[in-house]
Formats: C-alpha cells, sequence, structure tokens
C-alpha cells in the first residue's frame, strides 16, 4: 500500500472555492480504483494550509489516477488557488501502534 502526502497553501480568499470543489470531488476522488481512503486535513496554526492524506492499492494506482481524465479537471481547478508550491509525499507505512 501507498500512503500520498499532498500538502497545499491556498490564497487565504480562495480557502473557501477549494473547500467547495473538494467537497464536489472527494467522492469521485475515494471511489477511483485503487483509492482504499481519503482524509482532508487542515493545518491548526494556519487554516489556509491543508493536507490530503490518501491510501492507494500500489503506485500503479497512484499513477493511474495521476494520469486520469478525473485529476486533469481537478488539478488545475486546485492549481489556481495555491499561495505556494505544493509539496508531496508517497510513502509507505512501516509501523503501526494502536
Amino acid at each position: 500500500m501507498i500512503i500520498r502526502m499532498v500538502k497545499m497553501t491556498f490564497d487565504e480568499k480562495r480557502v473557501d472555492e477549494f473547500l467547495s470543489l473538494f467537497e464536489a470531488t472527494k467522492k469521485n476522488i475515494r471511489a477511483f480504483e485503487g483509492c482504499e481512503h481519503l482524509e482532508l486535513l487542515r493545518d491548526v496554526n494556519n487554516p489556509s494550509i491543508f493536507f490530503t492524506y490518501s491510501h492507494w492499492q500500489s503506485t500503479t494506482d497512484l499513477n493511474k489516477y495521476r494520469d486520469s481524465a478525473l485529476f486533469a479537471d481537478i488539478w488545475p481547478r486546485t492549481k489556481i488557488l495555491f499561495a505556494a508550491k505544493p509539496e508531496a509525499w508517497s510513502t509507505e507505512q512501516k509501523v503501526i501502534l494502536a
């Protein structure tokens, strides 16, 4: 499994636009083949910073999403709202303590 984290810093005046976009597209992202989990997190100190946290069955599945028409629709509409360059990490889970 791949855990994908993307940090996005938005123009503070455009946060509501992003939240509306995420609300409108979250179910389609989550339903994409290979996506097993999707969360949107917000920084407690800076309300303009968000993180997506998603679980993918494989790198292949993540790349299929990134090459999809869905992503091609969502990403350009998200990108124009940024105040800073996004950062992204693809990780593997190593230790879980519950």
